[in-house]
C-alpha cells in the first residue's frame, strides 16, 4: 500500500509518500505561504535536486491540491492515479487528553481536535485545515491522526499533574501533555533495537535537540515524564524559547511593561531562548560560529543550554532509579557534536563516558560513548514521517495498535 503522510503548519504542508512494502519514500517535498503571497512549494526529486513552483494557495485545500498536482506529474511525481494512494496519516500537535493513541478520522476526532485547538492555536487550526481538505478531495480514503503528546500519555498522574487549584485541570484541562511524542518513540525503540536491547526493559532517556527541544524518560517502552508541559514552551532553553522560568518573572514584566498575554507569549515563544540571550539567531550554528569568534553572551547561551539538557538527564535518571541509555537526535542533537559533549560532561556519577572520536559525527547511528561506559550513549536520526506511516498502514488495514 502506498500511504501518503501530511503535517499540515498554519501555512505549510510538508508531505512524504511512502511505498510501505519496503517503507521506501517515493516522493517528498512541501508547501509554504500559504494564505499569503508568494506562496510555493518545493519538491524533491528523485536525483536529489529540488524544484520549486509559484503558485496562488489561498487555503489548505490549493495546497493540497498542488500536492497532488506534483505527484502526478510526469517527470516529478511517482504515481499515475490518486486511487494509488491507499491512506493518508496526519501529524496532530495536540490531542489533549482526548487521544491516548493514533486513530482513524471520523467526524467525531475532527471535533475533538477542534475542541483543542486553543490549546495549541496555530498548530492545530492547520492540521485540521489539511483533514477537511483531504476530506473533499479525497472523501473515501481511510485518514489517520497521530498525535505528538499520545506517547507521553502513559505518565502517571502525578507527574503530568501542577501543583495548582485540581479545578484547572477538571475545567479546563491543564497538564503537562508533552511534544515531539512521535520523534521519542521512534528513537527510544530503534536505539534499543541497535543496541540489541529489550524495549520493555530497559532505561532511556531521549533528547529531542533542536529549534524546539524536549527530553523524555521512557521506561520499559513507556513514558514516565517528559520535559514540555500544557505547551510547547516548558523545560529546555530553545532556539526562541525560553523555557522553564518563574511565572512571577512573566507577571513582573507585564506589569512592569505592560504587554498583554498575548503580547507576552511572543516574546516567551519568539524572542527569547538563544535568540533573546544572544540577540544574534535562534539558529545554533550561527550562535556555535559566534561563540568560536570570542562573543561572550553566545559563550554564556551554550553554557547555559548544555546546563539544562544536563539537569533534566539527571533528574530522569533519578525519576527512573538509574538510566540505561541516552538517545541524541534532532537538528542540534544530531550535529552538532561540542553540545553532546558539553552536556554530558559531568555525568560520570551515572557511569557516562563519552568518546570525543566517536562522537565526532553527524547523523547517522552511532554508540558515542566509550566501550567501558557505563550507560550507552546513542545518536539515532530521527524519522517521524515512517512512524505516521506504519500507524496509518495498521489502522487503514484494520491492525491493533501497540
Amino acid at each position: 500500500m502506498k500511504i501518503l503522510v501530511l503535517n499540515c503548519g498554519s501555512s505549510s504542508i510538508k508531505y512524504k509518500l511512502y511505498d510501505m512494502t519496503d517503507e521506501r519514500v517515493l516522493a517528498q517535498g512541501g508547501v509554504e505561504r500559504i494564505g499569503l503571497d508568494e506562496a510555493f512549494i518545493k519538491v524533491k526529486l528523485a536525483n536529489g535536486d529540488k524544484k520549486q513552483i509559484m503558485a496562488e494557495l489561498p487555503t489548505h485545500k490549493e495546497g493540497v491540491q498542488l500536492v497532488f498536482k506534483c505527484l502526478l506529474d510526469p517527470e516529478m511525481g511517482s504515481i499515475k492515479s490518486l486511487d494509488e494512494i491507499g491512506a493518508v496519516g496526519h501529524r496532530v500537535v495536540q490531542g489533549g487528553d482526548l487521544f491516548e493513541k493514533s486513530c482513524l478520522v471520523t467526524p467525531e476526532v475532527e471535533q475533538g481536535i477542534e475542541s483543542l485547538i486553543e490549546l495549541a492555536p496555530v498548530h492545530n487550526k492547520g492540521h485540521l485545515a489539511g483533514i477537511k481538505a483531504v476530506d473533499e478531495l479525497m472523501p473515501d480514503v481511510p485518514q489517520v491522526t497521530v498525535f505528538d503528546n499520545a506517547f507521553h500519555s502513559t505518565m502517571p498522574d502525578y507527574a503530568y499533574l501542577y501543583a495548582v487549584p485540581y479545578e484547572w485541570y477538571t475545567k479546563y484541562h491543564v497538564r503537562r501533555y508533552g511534544f515531539h511524542g512521535t520523534s521519542h518513540r521512534y528513537v527510544s525503540k530503534r536505539a534499543c533495537e541497535f543496541l540489541d536491547l529489550d524495549y520493555k526493559k530497559t532505561k532511556v532517556i531521549t533528547c529531542h535537540i533542536g529549534n524546539g527541544a524536549s527530553i523524555a524518560a521512557v521506561k520499559n517502552g513507556k513514558v514516565i515524564d517528559t520535559s514540555m508541559g500544557l505547551t510547547p514552551l516548558a523545560g529546555l532553553m530553545m532556539g526562541s524559547r525560553c523555557g522553564d522560568i518563574d511565572p512571577s518573572a512573566v507577571t513582573f514584566m507585564m506589569e512592569k511593561s505592560g504587554m498583554t498575554p498575548h503580547e507576552m507569549s511572543e516574546y516567551l515563544n519568539k524572542k527569547s531562548g538563544v535568540l533573546g540571550m544572544t540577540g544574534i539567531s535562534s539558529d545554533m550554528r550561527d550562535v556555535e560560529n559566534a561563540a568560536n569568534e570570542g562573543n561572550e553572551k553566545a559563550v554564556l547561551a551554550l553554557k547555559m543550554y548544555a546546563y539544562r539538557i544536563k539537569k533534566y538527564i539527571g533528574a530522569y535518571a533519578a525519576a527512573m532509579d538509574g538510566v540505561d541509555v541516552i538517545v541524541w537526535t534532532a537538528g542540534v542533537g544530531e550535529n552538532q557534536t561540542g553540545m553532546r559533549l558539553d552536556s554530558c560532561a559531568g555525568l560520570g556519577y551515572l557511569g557516562v563516558k563519552m568518546d570525543a572520536e566517536r562522537n565526532n559525527v553527524r547523523g547517522e547511528e552511532r554508540v558515542i560513548s566509550s566501550d567501558d561506559s557505563k550507560v550507552k550513549v546513542v545518536l539515532i536520526p530521527t524519522d517521524e514521517e515512517i512512524v505516521i506511516a506504519r500507524d496509518t498502514l495498521a489502522l487503514a488495514t484494520g491492525k491493533t495498535l501497540e
